[in-house]
């Protein structure tokens, strides 16, 4: 599938694809705003592409659309944050993804943001030998594997008081940083994620990931807080490859908890979890699907089997120390209603019902919900 990334005010006469792909995923904007999506065909030679965008779009799309026609000016600002702002890259032995997530950094609009690297248990010089080259980007190396551990470790040297978090496999665009940070305006806001897309879709393993599990939230902004959301289902307001935190939410609602997320046998949820605790504690979320960043998904089978995997993993694991620490008796009940989802989708995938995913993705997904409770209490003795 092609990427397109297409101005709906500006529509070009002629889009560019490749000649080899069948479809595309088109990110719609209008004055350069994110505000929906459309997959359309593209292997009917001839067919105008614009009336298949037009028939695809959700109502985000046309309420942007219609706001723009009637000169309503957007409410939110994309000036300069008018707080201190960190970003902190969290990478361990991807220099070249690491590259390209720097470049996209460095085009970011100047507003005094500290940009910080922190280099996970490497196994070789080739981060350091890279930022070398970039003054403006300092250099930590933290020697203890794992995510949250690096997370912890960023916002430990941050001197900002809003810290960004972003992944390197991914390119943040331009005013990722400004659309970001303008949503801390309300004291009681401890976190604010973004939109993340797909960068590329040219593998079927990456084409299954956006459709059946992906980072994106929708198109509208919103807010999340434990009146109205359940926060172990926290994981609905973001991803941490496009979040913010506030850098005293450590000492509100404690740390990343060093037992999740990559590096340990819990595989991910790192942001999950922290996400929990920040919505349990009477504190707020905003999701903005204006502060855009591009994810490069995992190409292969193994590699797509493996992360749904460890999502699953994860999500299990945030309910069994909600249970464990919290004793919270909903978390039960969220886990029946998971196991109930889960067969059901099992045995759709294996009678081949439609619409549902390969029994690859579905066994992988059951599989990691089933084990997880386990391997959370391993990589809970093993962080302490």
């Amino acid at each position: 599938m092609a990427v397109l990334d297409l101005e709906m005010t500006k529509l070009p006469e002629h889009i560019k694809v490749p000649p080899d792909c069948r479809a595309g995923l088109a990110l719609l904007r209008v004055r350069g705003r994110p505000c929906g999506q459309a997959v359309i065909r593209l292997d009917r030679p001839g067919e105008q592409i614009l009336p298949m965008i037009l028939a695809g779009a959700d109502s985000a799309f046309w309420q942007a659309w219609l706001r723009d026609r009637l000169g309503l000016d957007p409410s939110r600002s994309d000036g300069p944050p008018d707080v201190s702002v960190s970003v902190a890259v969290c990478t361990r032995d991807r220099t070249e993804d690491l590259e390209r997530c720097i470049s996209a950094l460095m085009r970011m609009p100047d507003d005094g943001q500290e940009i910080l690297v922190i280099d996970n248990a490497p196994s070789n010089d080739a981060t350091a030998r890279l930022l070398r080259e970039r003054p403006r980007i300092r250099y930590v190396r933290e020697d203890r594997p794992g995510l949250n551990i690096a997370r912890n470790r960023a916002l430990r040297e941050a001197g900002g008081e809003i810290v960004l978090f972003t992944d390197d496999d991914a390119a943040p665009d331009p005013l990722w940083l400004r659309r970001l940070a303008r949503n801390f305006g309300d004291p009681l806001v401890l976190a604010s994620t973004g939109l993340t897309m797909a960068i590329e879709l040219s593998s079927a393993a990456q084409i299954d990931f956006q459709r059946y599990g992906g980072f994106v939230r929708g198109f509208k902004r919103t807010v999340y807080d434990a009146a109205e959301h359940n926060p172990l289902l926290a994981w609905h307001a973001g991803a941490g490859v496009n979040m913010a935190l506030r850098r005293s939410v450590v000492q509100l609602v404690g740390p990343f908890d060093e037992a999740f997320d990559a590096g340990t046998q819990t595989h991910a949820g790192g942001d999950s979890e922290m996400f929990r605790r920040i919505l349990g504690a009477g504190y707020r979320i905003v999701y903005d699907p204006e502060a855009l960043n591009w994810h490069r998904h995992r190409k292969s089978a193994e590699e797509l089997h493996r992360q749904l995997f460890g999502y699953e993993v994860a999500s299990a694991s945030l309910l069994t120390k909600a249970i464990l620490t919290d004793g919270d008796i909903g978390a039960l009940r969220e886990a029946l209603r998971w196991l109930r989802r889960e067969v059901r989708a099992v045995l759709r995938s294996l009678l081949r019902r439609p619409n549902v995913p390969p029994f690859s993705v579905a066994s992988a997904r059951f599989k990691g919900g089933i084990i997880g409770p386990l391997l959370y209490l391993r990589s809970r003795r093993q962080s302490r």
